[in-house]
């Protein structure tokens, strides 16, 4: 989790997803593409993709451990100070090539309204935060991964994957330590339905078609981002 200075109490928090909610869609798979065009030397290192695709297709890894393979696999070894500098980098080049202009301005909009701006997202902590800096976020909570005394990046989870009941569950300890403020929340997976509904002006946000039945299910409004 990284906070920045904020009010005590807010009147309001926003909480929004990253990936295809910010953005078009996912950012991960992009960051460790443009690490591997990079550091071409590396590209061996995927030659295990195929059996980590199929241990999770065969429900021998999760999520989770889907996404902390695809990690150690292209990163593993990785110094600190390389991963920060193309954090940054793909951040700047993600808000201003992948990003949704009506997100963007709705981010605008909380932040000159003085709302407390969150960044919750299932994506990893080696770059998220950079993306909520560069937004203006207050806090950022997201994935993390763990790094070895060295300095170096070992890939590991560190958390639960912030996804689904994780999220609601982030969500909830949000709402424990803001009690007194209105909640707003932006996401666009049917996944994220489970911390939507906590919310006090939830919206689902450039879904298909079976999310957004059940998002009106629920009485949450689906809206559009171009």
């Amino acid at each position: 989790m990284h906070e920045f200075p904020s009010p005590l109490a807010p009147a309001r928090v926003a909480v929004f997803d990253l990936d295809g909610t910010i953005t078009r869609r996912d950012t991960l798979v992009p960051f460790l593409l443009g690490w591997i065009g990079q550091h071409p030397a590396r590209a061996w290192c995927l030659l295990p993709l195929p059996v980590t695709v199929l241990g999770y297709a065969l429900r021998i890894l999760d999520r989770g451990g889907l996404k902390a393979a695809l990690i150690r696999q292209s990163m593993g070894g990785a110094a600190r100070g390389e991963v920060e500098a193309w954090a940054q980098a793909f951040s700047t080049q993600a808000i201003a090539e992948r990003s949704l202009a009506g997100a963007l301005a709705a981010i605008r909009r909380h932040r000159e309204a003085g709302d407390y701006l969150v960044l919750l997202s299932a994506s990893v902590d080696c770059y998220v935060p950079e993306i909520g800096r560069q937004l203006g976020f207050d806090e950022t909570i997201c994935t993390g991964l763990r790094w070895r005394a060295d300095g170096r990046l070992d890939g590991k989870l560190t958390t639960p994957n912030r996804r689904g009941a994780e999220k609601r569950d982030v969500f909830e300890s949000l709402r424990r330590r803001f009690p007194k403020a209105q909640f707003i929340a932006y996401a666009n997976a049917r996944s994220d339905l489970a911390h939507l509904v906590l919310a006090d002006a939830p919206h689902i946000v450039n879904a298909n078609r079976r999310t957004r039945a059940a998002a009106r299910r629920l009485g949450i409004p689906a809206d559009g981002w171009d």
